[in-house]
Protein backbone atom coordinates (compact mmCIF):
# COMPACT_ATOMS: atom_id res chain seq x y z
CA UNK A 1 0.00 0.00 0.00
CA UNK A 2 1.34 3.90 -0.35
CA UNK A 3 1.11 5.41 3.33
CA UNK A 4 1.42 8.76 4.12
CA UNK A 5 3.03 9.30 8.03
CA UNK A 6 1.68 12.47 9.16
CA UNK A 7 4.75 14.03 11.75
CA UNK A 8 7.87 12.54 11.91
CA UNK A 9 8.57 11.99 15.72
CA UNK A 10 9.25 9.00 17.95
CA UNK A 11 5.62 7.98 16.55
CA UNK A 12 5.47 8.42 13.24
CA UNK A 13 9.54 8.13 12.20
CA UNK A 14 9.29 4.21 13.86
CA UNK A 15 5.98 4.03 11.95
CA UNK A 16 7.44 4.83 8.75
CA UNK A 17 10.74 2.90 9.05
CA UNK A 18 8.19 -0.33 10.31
CA UNK A 19 6.02 -0.02 7.64
CA UNK A 20 8.31 0.71 4.86
CA UNK A 21 10.54 -2.50 5.77
CA UNK A 22 7.26 -4.56 5.43
CA UNK A 23 7.16 -3.23 2.07
CA UNK A 24 4.92 -0.36 1.98
CA UNK A 25 5.70 2.58 -0.08
CA UNK A 26 5.53 5.50 2.57
CA UNK A 27 6.13 9.67 2.59
CA UNK A 28 6.56 11.09 5.49
CA UNK A 29 5.09 14.66 6.33
CA UNK A 30 6.82 17.08 8.30
CA UNK A 31 7.20 21.16 8.16
CA UNK A 32 10.34 20.26 10.03
CA UNK A 33 13.02 20.44 6.89
CA UNK A 34 15.62 18.97 9.68
CA UNK A 35 13.56 15.87 9.71
CA UNK A 36 12.30 15.83 6.29
CA UNK A 37 15.95 16.07 5.05
CA UNK A 38 17.21 13.53 7.64
CA UNK A 39 14.92 10.85 6.35
CA UNK A 40 16.03 11.96 2.29
CA UNK A 41 19.72 11.49 3.08
CA UNK A 42 18.43 7.86 4.38
CA UNK A 43 18.75 8.83 8.36
CA UNK A 44 17.25 9.05 11.27
CA UNK A 45 15.72 12.42 12.75
CA UNK A 46 15.64 10.55 16.24
CA UNK A 47 17.99 8.58 18.44
CA UNK A 48 16.31 5.19 18.42
CA UNK A 49 17.88 1.82 17.99
CA UNK A 50 17.03 -0.07 14.91
CA UNK A 51 15.29 3.00 12.90
CA UNK A 52 17.97 4.39 11.18
CA UNK A 53 19.26 1.15 9.75
CA UNK A 54 15.41 0.46 8.11
CA UNK A 55 15.39 4.08 6.80
CA UNK A 56 18.45 3.77 4.98
CA UNK A 57 17.57 0.50 3.67
CA UNK A 58 13.94 1.93 2.56
CA UNK A 59 15.84 4.46 1.18
CA UNK A 60 18.19 2.68 -0.65
CA UNK A 61 14.41 0.30 -1.72
CA UNK A 62 13.15 3.68 -3.02
CA UNK A 63 10.12 2.80 -0.35
CA UNK A 64 10.38 6.07 1.85
CA UNK A 65 10.44 9.65 1.00
CA UNK A 66 9.63 12.65 2.55
CA UNK A 67 8.38 16.38 2.50
CA UNK A 68 7.57 19.71 4.43
CA UNK A 69 4.09 19.90 3.10
CA UNK A 70 0.83 17.70 1.71
CA UNK A 71 0.69 17.02 -1.79
CA UNK A 72 -0.92 15.01 -4.36
CA UNK A 73 1.04 12.17 -4.07
CA UNK A 74 -0.24 12.39 -0.46
CA UNK A 75 -3.98 12.41 -1.81
CA UNK A 76 -3.27 9.34 -4.05
CA UNK A 77 -2.12 7.11 -1.00
CA UNK A 78 -4.21 4.44 0.46
CA UNK A 79 -3.88 5.69 4.14
CA UNK A 80 -2.38 8.47 6.31
CA UNK A 81 -1.72 8.06 9.77
CA UNK A 82 -1.40 11.11 11.96
CA UNK A 83 0.66 10.98 14.44
CA UNK A 84 1.24 14.87 15.01
CA UNK A 85 2.04 15.88 18.74
CA UNK A 86 -0.79 16.87 21.62
CA UNK A 87 1.66 18.71 23.83
CA UNK A 88 -0.05 19.95 27.39
CA UNK A 89 -1.98 23.47 27.87
CA UNK A 90 -1.99 25.48 30.38
CA UNK A 91 -5.02 23.92 32.19
CA UNK A 92 -3.70 20.18 31.80
CA UNK A 93 -5.43 19.39 28.59
CA UNK A 94 -4.24 17.96 25.33
CA UNK A 95 -3.65 20.86 22.78
CA UNK A 96 -5.67 19.76 19.62
CA UNK A 97 -4.51 22.55 17.61
CA UNK A 98 -2.65 20.38 15.50
CA UNK A 99 -4.98 17.53 15.03
CA UNK A 100 -7.19 20.48 14.08
CA UNK A 101 -4.91 21.62 11.41
CA UNK A 102 -3.92 18.36 9.69
CA UNK A 103 -7.60 17.39 9.76
CA UNK A 104 -8.41 20.41 8.00
CA UNK A 105 -5.21 20.40 5.72
CA UNK A 106 -6.25 16.82 4.56
CA UNK A 107 -9.90 17.59 3.84
CA UNK A 108 -8.45 20.41 1.30
CA UNK A 109 -6.62 18.14 -0.25
CA UNK A 110 -9.35 15.66 -0.66
CA UNK A 111 -11.62 17.82 -1.90
CA UNK A 112 -8.85 19.30 -4.49
CA UNK A 113 -8.71 15.53 -5.80
CA UNK A 114 -12.22 14.02 -6.86
CA UNK A 115 -10.79 10.94 -7.18
CA UNK A 116 -9.07 10.58 -3.98
CA UNK A 117 -10.65 8.18 -1.27
CA UNK A 118 -8.69 8.04 1.64
CA UNK A 119 -8.41 5.60 5.40
CA UNK A 120 -7.21 8.77 7.81
CA UNK A 121 -6.08 7.12 10.96
CA UNK A 122 -4.58 8.75 14.04
CA UNK A 123 -2.13 7.59 16.38
CA UNK A 124 -1.77 10.69 18.79
CA UNK A 125 -3.21 11.11 22.03
CA UNK A 126 -6.48 12.64 22.04
CA UNK A 127 -9.35 12.84 24.85
CA UNK A 128 -12.54 10.71 23.88
CA UNK A 129 -14.86 12.74 21.82
CA UNK A 130 -12.09 14.17 19.87
CA UNK A 131 -12.66 12.16 16.82
CA UNK A 132 -16.90 12.75 17.16
CA UNK A 133 -16.87 16.55 18.45
CA UNK A 134 -13.52 17.58 16.69
CA UNK A 135 -12.56 15.71 13.62
CA UNK A 136 -15.42 13.89 12.17
CA UNK A 137 -16.87 18.18 12.06
CA UNK A 138 -13.96 19.19 10.33
CA UNK A 139 -14.05 16.93 7.21
CA UNK A 140 -17.30 17.44 7.14
CA UNK A 141 -17.49 21.28 7.28
CA UNK A 142 -14.77 20.98 4.44
CA UNK A 143 -16.46 18.16 2.01
CA UNK A 144 -19.53 18.27 2.34
CA UNK A 145 -21.58 14.90 1.16
CA UNK A 146 -18.10 14.11 -0.27
CA UNK A 147 -17.07 12.94 3.24
CA UNK A 148 -17.92 9.43 2.87
CA UNK A 149 -14.63 9.67 0.78
CA UNK A 150 -13.04 9.63 4.04
CA UNK A 151 -12.60 6.40 6.45
CA UNK A 152 -12.24 7.89 9.93
CA UNK A 153 -10.10 5.67 12.46
CA UNK A 154 -8.34 5.78 16.11
CA UNK A 155 -5.63 3.49 16.01
CA UNK A 156 -3.83 4.24 19.23
CA UNK A 157 0.36 3.11 19.69
CA UNK A 158 1.74 1.10 22.40
CA UNK A 159 5.75 2.11 21.67
CA UNK A 160 7.98 2.72 24.17
CA UNK A 161 11.22 4.41 23.65
CA UNK A 162 14.23 2.79 23.53
CA UNK A 163 12.02 -0.85 22.19
CA UNK A 164 9.91 0.80 19.46
CA UNK A 165 11.02 -1.19 16.57
CA UNK A 166 10.58 -4.40 18.56
CA UNK A 167 7.01 -3.09 20.24
CA UNK A 168 6.06 -1.80 16.39
CA UNK A 169 6.06 -6.02 15.86
CA UNK A 170 5.13 -7.20 18.65
CA UNK A 171 2.59 -4.80 20.51
CA UNK A 172 0.79 -5.73 23.74
CA UNK A 173 -2.08 -5.38 21.67
CA UNK A 174 -3.61 -3.86 18.72
CA UNK A 175 -6.68 -0.95 19.51
CA UNK A 176 -8.93 -0.11 16.82
CA UNK A 177 -11.44 2.54 16.93
CA UNK A 178 -14.25 2.92 14.21
CA UNK A 179 -17.70 5.08 14.08
CA UNK A 180 -19.43 2.03 14.81
CA UNK A 181 -17.19 -0.66 16.10
CA UNK A 182 -16.50 -2.28 12.49
CA UNK A 183 -13.37 -3.61 10.97
CA UNK A 184 -11.06 -1.87 8.41
CA UNK A 185 -9.93 -3.36 5.87
CA UNK A 186 -6.86 -1.29 5.10
CA UNK A 187 -5.87 -1.38 8.94
CA UNK A 188 -6.12 -4.76 9.18
CA UNK A 189 -3.59 -5.24 5.96
CA UNK A 190 -1.14 -3.13 7.65
CA UNK A 191 -1.34 -5.82 10.45
CA UNK A 192 -0.50 -8.57 8.75
CA UNK A 193 1.69 -10.76 10.30
CA UNK A 194 1.58 -9.22 13.58
CA UNK A 195 -0.04 -11.34 16.37
CA UNK A 196 -1.47 -9.00 19.22
CA UNK A 197 -5.32 -9.33 20.92
CA UNK A 198 -7.05 -7.54 18.08
CA UNK A 199 -9.75 -4.97 19.65
CA UNK A 200 -12.26 -3.38 17.38
CA UNK A 201 -14.25 -0.59 19.71
CA UNK A 202 -16.19 2.61 18.99
CA UNK A 203 -14.11 5.39 18.63
CA UNK A 204 -14.58 6.55 22.60
CA UNK A 205 -13.39 3.32 23.92
CA UNK A 206 -10.58 3.60 21.77
CA UNK A 207 -9.44 7.24 22.61
CA UNK A 208 -9.54 6.31 26.44
CA UNK A 209 -7.22 3.33 26.13
CA UNK A 210 -3.85 5.15 26.11
CA UNK A 211 -5.07 7.38 29.30
CA UNK A 212 -5.72 4.20 31.06
CA UNK A 213 -2.83 2.42 29.76
CA UNK A 214 -0.44 5.31 30.52
CA UNK A 215 -2.24 6.56 33.58
CA UNK A 216 -1.78 3.03 35.41
CA UNK A 217 1.66 2.61 34.51
CA UNK A 218 2.22 5.69 36.59
CA UNK A 219 0.48 4.36 39.30
CA UNK A 220 2.40 1.55 39.10
CA UNK A 221 5.68 3.70 39.01
CA UNK A 222 4.49 6.24 41.82
CA UNK A 223 3.19 3.09 44.21
CA UNK A 224 6.42 1.34 43.86
CA UNK A 225 8.69 4.52 44.52
CA UNK A 226 6.51 5.29 47.49
CA UNK A 227 7.08 1.53 48.94
CA UNK A 228 10.77 2.37 47.95
CA UNK A 229 11.06 5.81 49.94
CA UNK A 230 10.06 3.77 53.01
CA UNK A 231 11.93 1.04 52.59
CA UNK A 232 15.15 2.92 52.46
CA UNK A 233 13.78 5.06 55.53
CA UNK A 234 13.64 2.20 57.60
CA UNK A 235 16.84 0.13 56.61
CA UNK A 236 14.73 -2.24 54.84
CA UNK A 237 16.00 -4.09 51.19
CA UNK A 238 13.68 -2.20 48.47
CA UNK A 239 15.12 -5.07 46.08
CA UNK A 240 14.37 -7.93 48.14
CA UNK A 241 10.67 -6.79 48.75
CA UNK A 242 10.05 -5.68 45.28
CA UNK A 243 11.41 -9.54 44.26
CA UNK A 244 8.89 -10.62 46.63
CA UNK A 245 6.04 -8.58 45.30
CA UNK A 246 6.58 -9.27 41.78
CA UNK A 247 6.60 -12.79 42.24
CA UNK A 248 3.09 -13.05 42.43
CA UNK A 249 2.19 -12.99 38.90
CA UNK A 250 -1.69 -13.80 39.05
CA UNK A 251 -2.72 -10.73 41.54
CA UNK A 252 -0.16 -8.63 41.18
CA UNK A 253 -0.35 -8.88 37.51
CA UNK A 254 3.32 -7.64 36.14
CA UNK A 255 6.63 -6.49 36.74
CA UNK A 256 6.63 -4.07 34.72
CA UNK A 257 7.09 -0.59 35.66
CA UNK A 258 6.83 -1.88 39.10
CA UNK A 259 10.65 -1.39 40.58
CA UNK A 260 11.28 1.35 42.91
CA UNK A 261 13.78 3.87 41.11
CA UNK A 262 14.19 7.06 39.25
CA UNK A 263 10.90 9.14 39.06
CA UNK A 264 8.67 9.06 35.43
CA UNK A 265 8.76 11.50 33.03
CA UNK A 266 9.15 11.69 29.06
CA UNK A 267 6.52 12.70 26.36
CA UNK A 268 3.63 10.28 27.71
CA UNK A 269 2.95 9.54 31.30
CA UNK A 270 3.10 13.68 32.53
CA UNK A 271 1.33 14.49 29.78
CA UNK A 272 -1.58 12.15 29.98
CA UNK A 273 -1.77 12.09 34.01
CA UNK A 274 -2.54 15.80 33.79
CA UNK A 275 -4.97 15.43 31.01
CA UNK A 276 -6.89 12.41 32.52
CA UNK A 277 -7.05 14.89 35.41
CA UNK A 278 -8.08 17.27 33.15
CA UNK A 279 -10.66 15.02 31.95
CA UNK A 280 -12.04 14.04 35.52
CA UNK A 281 -12.22 17.66 36.22
CA UNK A 282 -14.87 18.72 33.59
CA UNK A 283 -16.88 15.48 34.15
CA UNK A 284 -17.44 16.03 37.38
CA UNK A 285 -15.46 13.17 38.46
CA UNK A 286 -13.55 12.43 41.74
CA UNK A 287 -9.83 10.77 40.73
CA UNK A 288 -7.98 11.04 44.17
CA UNK A 289 -5.00 8.37 43.15
CA UNK A 290 -4.87 10.07 40.17
CA UNK A 291 -4.22 13.51 41.16
CA UNK A 292 -1.78 12.82 43.52
CA UNK A 293 0.51 10.46 40.90
CA UNK A 294 2.38 14.27 39.68
CA UNK A 295 2.67 15.66 43.15
CA UNK A 296 4.18 12.03 44.33
CA UNK A 297 6.48 11.92 41.64
CA UNK A 298 7.35 15.61 42.83
CA UNK A 299 7.94 14.40 46.16
CA UNK A 300 10.24 11.63 44.70
CA UNK A 301 12.32 13.67 42.63
CA UNK A 302 13.29 15.24 46.00
CA UNK A 303 13.85 12.26 47.57
CA UNK A 304 15.90 10.94 45.21
CA UNK A 305 18.40 14.52 45.80
CA UNK A 306 18.42 14.47 49.70
CA UNK A 307 18.90 10.49 49.08
CA UNK A 308 22.10 10.40 47.06
CA UNK A 309 23.29 13.94 48.38
CA UNK A 310 23.24 12.66 52.40
CA UNK A 311 26.45 13.57 53.63
CA UNK A 312 28.20 15.06 50.42
CA UNK A 313 29.87 17.96 51.20
CA UNK A 314 29.41 21.64 49.61
CA UNK A 315 31.12 22.35 46.47
CA UNK A 316 31.71 18.46 45.80
CA UNK A 317 32.22 17.43 42.00
CA UNK A 318 29.09 14.84 41.12
CA UNK A 319 28.62 13.30 38.22
CA UNK A 320 25.21 12.58 36.58
CA UNK A 321 25.47 9.71 34.40
CA UNK A 322 22.22 10.15 32.08
CA UNK A 323 20.21 13.49 31.48
CA UNK A 324 17.60 12.12 29.16
CA UNK A 325 14.43 10.50 30.69
CA UNK A 326 15.22 6.91 29.10
CA UNK A 327 19.08 4.83 28.49
CA UNK A 328 19.57 4.36 24.42
CA UNK A 329 17.28 7.98 24.05
CA UNK A 330 18.04 11.47 23.29
CA UNK A 331 14.66 12.61 24.63
CA UNK A 332 14.66 15.63 26.62
CA UNK A 333 10.80 16.12 27.34
CA UNK A 334 10.21 16.16 31.26
CA UNK A 335 12.96 14.21 32.19
CA UNK A 336 13.34 13.85 35.84
CA UNK A 337 17.09 13.82 35.63
CA UNK A 338 16.72 17.25 34.24
CA UNK A 339 15.43 18.44 37.31
CA UNK A 340 17.43 16.27 39.50
CA UNK A 341 20.67 18.59 37.96
CA UNK A 342 18.68 21.71 38.53
CA UNK A 343 18.40 20.42 42.24
CA UNK A 344 22.47 19.67 42.15
CA UNK A 345 23.71 22.81 41.16
CA UNK A 346 21.46 25.33 43.36
CA UNK A 347 23.03 23.09 45.93
CA UNK A 348 26.14 24.38 45.05
CA UNK A 349 27.76 21.02 43.87
CA UNK A 350 30.59 21.25 40.90
CA UNK A 351 28.30 19.20 38.43
CA UNK A 352 29.05 17.72 35.14
CA UNK A 353 26.83 15.46 32.77
CA UNK A 354 27.62 12.46 30.96
CA UNK A 355 25.11 11.06 28.39
CA UNK A 356 26.81 9.02 25.30
CA UNK A 357 22.79 9.57 23.42
CA UNK A 358 22.79 13.15 23.89
CA UNK A 359 24.23 15.21 21.48
CA UNK A 360 23.28 19.19 21.64
CA UNK A 361 23.65 20.07 17.94
CA UNK A 362 22.03 16.81 16.52
CA UNK A 363 18.41 17.74 19.01
CA UNK A 364 15.25 18.96 16.86
CA UNK A 365 11.81 20.11 17.69
CA UNK A 366 10.79 19.73 21.29
CA UNK A 367 14.02 18.15 22.41
CA UNK A 368 15.92 21.23 21.52
CA UNK A 369 12.90 23.51 22.78
CA UNK A 370 13.79 21.36 26.22
CA UNK A 371 17.57 22.10 25.91
CA UNK A 372 16.61 25.79 25.55
CA UNK A 373 14.42 25.82 28.72
CA UNK A 374 17.81 24.30 29.93
CA UNK A 375 20.77 25.67 28.73
CA UNK A 376 22.73 24.27 31.36
CA UNK A 377 22.81 20.62 30.06
CA UNK A 378 25.10 22.39 27.10
CA UNK A 379 27.66 23.52 29.27
CA UNK A 380 27.93 20.55 31.84
CA UNK A 381 27.97 17.59 29.29
CA UNK A 382 31.56 16.13 29.16
CA UNK A 383 33.08 12.96 27.10
CA UNK A 384 34.05 9.80 27.89
CA UNK A 385 37.71 10.85 28.66
CA UNK A 386 36.61 13.16 31.10
CA UNK A 387 34.52 10.44 33.02
CA UNK A 388 37.20 8.70 33.28
CA UNK A 389 40.11 10.48 34.36
CA UNK A 390 38.63 12.59 36.83
CA UNK A 391 38.16 11.81 40.98
CA UNK A 392 34.26 12.25 41.76
CA UNK A 393 32.98 12.53 45.16
CA UNK A 394 29.81 10.91 43.89
CA UNK A 395 28.47 9.67 40.76
CA UNK A 396 24.58 9.23 40.63
CA UNK A 397 23.74 7.00 37.49
CA UNK A 398 20.55 7.02 36.72
CA UNK A 399 21.10 4.03 34.21
CA UNK A 400 22.92 1.28 36.23
CA UNK A 401 25.21 1.77 34.22
CA UNK A 402 28.45 3.13 35.72
CA UNK A 403 29.84 -0.60 35.73
CA UNK A 404 30.97 -0.08 32.11
CA UNK A 405 33.11 3.14 33.12
CA UNK A 406 36.67 2.82 34.65
CA UNK A 407 35.28 5.31 37.10
CA UNK A 408 37.19 7.05 39.92
CA UNK A 409 34.26 7.54 42.48
CA UNK A 410 34.32 7.81 46.33
CA UNK A 411 30.53 6.82 46.30
CA UNK A 412 28.05 5.46 43.26
CA UNK A 413 24.29 5.40 43.89
CA UNK A 414 22.42 4.14 41.27
CA UNK A 415 18.75 5.63 41.35
CA UNK A 416 17.53 3.69 38.95
CA UNK A 417 16.84 0.80 41.62
CA UNK A 418 16.42 1.33 45.13
CA UNK A 419 17.94 -1.29 46.62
Amino acid sequence: MNIAILGLGYVGVTAAACLASQGHYVIGIDPNATKVNAVLEGRSPITEPRIGELIAEAREQGLITANVALGSEVAMCDVAIVCVGTPSAVDGSHNMSYIAEVSRQLAELVKAHPDASLTVAYRSTVRPGTMENLIQPIFDGVLGGDSARIELVYYPEFLRESSAVDDYFSPPKIVIGTKDGDRCAKIDKINEGITAPVFYVRYPESEITKFVDNSFHAVKIAFANEIGRVCTQLGISAAEVHKIFVSDTKLNVSPYYLRPGGAFGGSCLPKDVRALQHIARVSGSSTHLIDSLITSNEAHKSFLFDHATRGLEHGAKVLLLGIAFKNASDDLRESPNIDLARMLITAGYQLSIFDQYVTPQNLIGQNLGALSNSPFIRELLVDQSVVESTHWDLVIDSRGSADKYALTTSRTINISRLA
